[in-house]
């Protein structure tokens, strides 16, 4: 199991747009992945959950991963904040 933390960096945060992009990358892993704020975490594969977490730019967001792919999954999550959602700033 994969618990650790993941900057919110795009201009716009967590809006329609980049959950899309975050869905189309959690959705290919087996793995359980949860994001969240501290204690409150919700489902990285439900559009709704993560559009209801309100995560703006510069929040820190707790991931927990947990199956057999896990570090893959973290790795291309980190990637595509990384990215900043590939948005045009």
């Amino acid at each position: 199991m994969i618990d650790t933390t993941i900057d919110v960096i795009n201009k716009l945060g967590l809006h329609a747009r980049a959950s899309g992009k975050l869905i189309e990358v959690t959705t290919k892993f087996s793995a359980s992945i949860q994001i969240g704020k501290g204690d409150k975490l919700v489902d990285a594969k439900n559009i709704m959950s993560l559009l209801m977490l309100g995560a703006g730019k510069g929040i820190t967001l707790r991931l927990v991963i947990d199956g057999a792919d896990e570090d893959k999954a973290l790795e291309e999550i980190q990637m595509l904040f990384a990215a900043k959602f590939y948005e045009a700033e």
